[in-house]
Formats: structure tokens, C-alpha cells, sequence
């Protein structure tokens, strides 16, 4: 059987067309996929209309049609009201239709989904995905996907239309939610550790583009590097698609984890306590916003030279 046969009997649908939804959707229709979604906001639906999608009226409509469904909401609490919820995806989806929880929440919520959806005839598939906006948008998302066998080679396809670097993790739900909850304790401490140390050269009358240049050279460069500074020099604290609300919660679900299972994450513990104080101040910014904060306390603003003589 052909790609192009295996697209047209696949449908898909997505429910959550926030940035991360809207871009995936994107990616499935230039690969063919027939897509439906929904959102609670009206915007939304028309953006997937626009692409070229359908624009369903409710959760329950989008179960009706699709084989196979993506939840791209933001928290555990949702997830469990679009699936198994009242109006949920249960009460509509067909006998072995497959949803695929890419957000983002606590393993023991996963498993008790997992275990109510399979009780009702759904298949499941567990993959938090990482990558953020422009991943989405460009179909390279890292998944980190947690499903039968049987059921991760049936959906491959799909998969790979809006991810890039797969990883089958496991076969039981929860398992992908925990390598996401232990990849973002490494990326928050990360984040953390590169404010703090912009700060610190800053703080000492270094030029923020010299500490940038020395810093995407060295032994610790990666692109996630490179784009947290780049966007601290920028001074780019809204709309770069990493609201930091999203790394608030989802260390939350790190450090929760850690305390299930006996884990010391002193490093990670101190990152998370970074981006709660940063969303007490800066709620509808990006994760950025936290160097502010810290540059505050030291006096300083990280900067290139060029930039401070600009606004002098």
C-alpha cells in the first residue's frame, strides 16, 4: 500500500490550536492528512479553515470523524476534561481510534487517562513533544513517544509528518511524560544558568555580545544556548513562542516527579523557584522575561555595548 492510500484513510484531528496545535496541523495538511480540530476560541478554528482545514464545532465532532487524534492543550486538568471528560473525545470516538497526548503533564495523569481510554476501545499514545513554535511550525518536533509496539508502527507516518527526531521510549503511558519531565529539568537549568551568568559578566562591565560570542563558542554551545541569549540581547521578551508560564508548569511537574520517586534535584529545584519568581512578575511574557528580574538585583542590563549608547 502506498503513502498516498495510507493518508487518505487516515483523518486527523486535533483539539488545542494554540501556536504549537495550528503549526502541526499545518505540517499534516502539506503532508496530505485530511485534518479537523477544534479550539475554544473562534480565531483559532478560522486560522485552520484557512489553511485549508475543517473547523469543528466541538470536541465531540472532532471524535466523529477522525481516526486518529492529537490533544495539544496546556495542562494534566485538560487533557483529562478533552478526553475523558463530559463531551469528551470518549463519547465519540470510533471503536480502536488512537489519541496521541502531546502535552505536556504528570505521568500518574497520563497513566489514569491511558487506562479510562483503553477501558472505552481507544488506543493511546503518550508523546510530549519538544521543540516549541518553530519545531511546529517547520515539522521538526523531537517526540518522545511511549505506545505498543503494534500501534507506534501503524501511526508512524502520522508522526513523522509533524516530527523530526522520533523516540519510542516505551510501551507503557506515563513513560514519555517522564523522559519530558527529565529533558526539562535539563533545559530549565539551562535557561537558569545562562541568565544568571549573562548577569554576572554584565554585572562586571562586559559587554553582553563579548559574553555571547565566548559563551556559543565554548564547550556548553548548543542552539538552545545560542537562542536563549540571542533573545536576552534582543531584549525580545513577548511573542518568540516559549511563554513562561509553560516552563513554570512543567518544572512544577519535574520537581513533583522527583518527590514520587526520591530523586535530589537541587539544581532544577533552583531553576524552578527562577521561573516562579519570573512569572509573578512577568505572567504574560516569555521565559526570558526572568533575566530581568536578576539583572534588577545586580544593577545591571545585559546588552551589547552598541545598543545601551543607542538609548543613552
Amino acid at each position: 500500500m502506498g503513502r498516498a492510500e495510507v493518508h487518505m484513510m487516515k483523518r486527523i484531528g486535533i483539539v488545542g490550536l494554540g501556536n504549537m496545535g495550528i503549526g502541526m496541523a499545518r505540517s499534516l495538511l502539506a503532508g496530505g492528512f485530511e485534518v479537523s480540530g477544534f479550539d475554544l476560541r473562534p480565531e483559532r478554528r478560522d486560522m485552520l479553515r484557512d489553511l485549508g482545514g475543517n473547523d469543528a464545532a466541538s470536541i465531540v465532532d472532532v471524535g466523529k470523524v477522525a481516526d486518529f487524534v492529537f490533544v495539544m492543550v496546556l495542562n494534566g486538568s485538560q487533557v483529562t476534561e478533552v478526553v475523558t471528560g463530559e463531551g469528551g473525545l470518549l463519547t465519540s470516538l470510533r471503536p480502536d481510534a488512537t489519541v496521541a497526548v502531546c502535552a505536556t503533564i504528570e505521568p500518574r495523569t497520563m497513566r489514569r487517562i491511558a487506562a479510562q481510554a483503553t477501558a472505552a476501545g481507544a488506543r493511546v499514545i503518550d508523546c510530549p513533544v519538544s521543540g516549541g513554535k518553530a519545531g511546529a511550525d517547520d515539522g521538526t518536533l523531537t517526540m518522545m513517544v511511549s505506545a505498543e509496539h503494534a500501534v507506534y508502527d501503524e501511526h508512524l507516518d502520522v508522526l513523522q509528518c509533524v516530527g523530526e527526531r522520533i523516540f519510542h521510549v516505551g510501551e507503557e503511558p506515563g513513560v514519555g511524560q517522564t523522559v519530558k519531565a527529565s529533558l526539562q529539568a535539563l533545559i530549565g537549568t539551562t535557561f537558569a544558568g545562562a541568565f544568571e551568568a549573562l548577569v554576572l559578566g554584565s554585572s562586571a562591565g562586559v559587554d553582553g555580545q563579548v559574553l555571547y560570542d565566548v559563551f556559543a563558542a565554548s564547550g556548553v554551545r548548543s542552539p538552545l544556548l545560542k537562542t536563549c541569549m540571542k533573545h536576552v540581547l534582543d531584549r525580545a521578551f513577548k511573542n518568540t513562542g516559549s511563554h513562561i508560564g509553560t516552563m513554570a508548569k512543567d518544572l512544577g511537574i519535574t520537581m513533583d516527579l522527583a518527590r514520587e520517586s526520591g530523586a535530589a534535584m537541587f539544581t532544577t529545584g533552583a531553576a524552578a523557584q527562577v521561573f516562579r519568581a519570573g512569572i509573578s512578575l512577568f505572567p504574560e511574557e516569555d521565559n526570558w522575561a526572568c533575566v530581568k528580574w536578576l539583572e534588577e538585583i545586580a544593577g545591571t542590563t545585559v546588552a551589547r555595548s552598541r545598543d545601551l549608547e543607542a538609548h543613552a
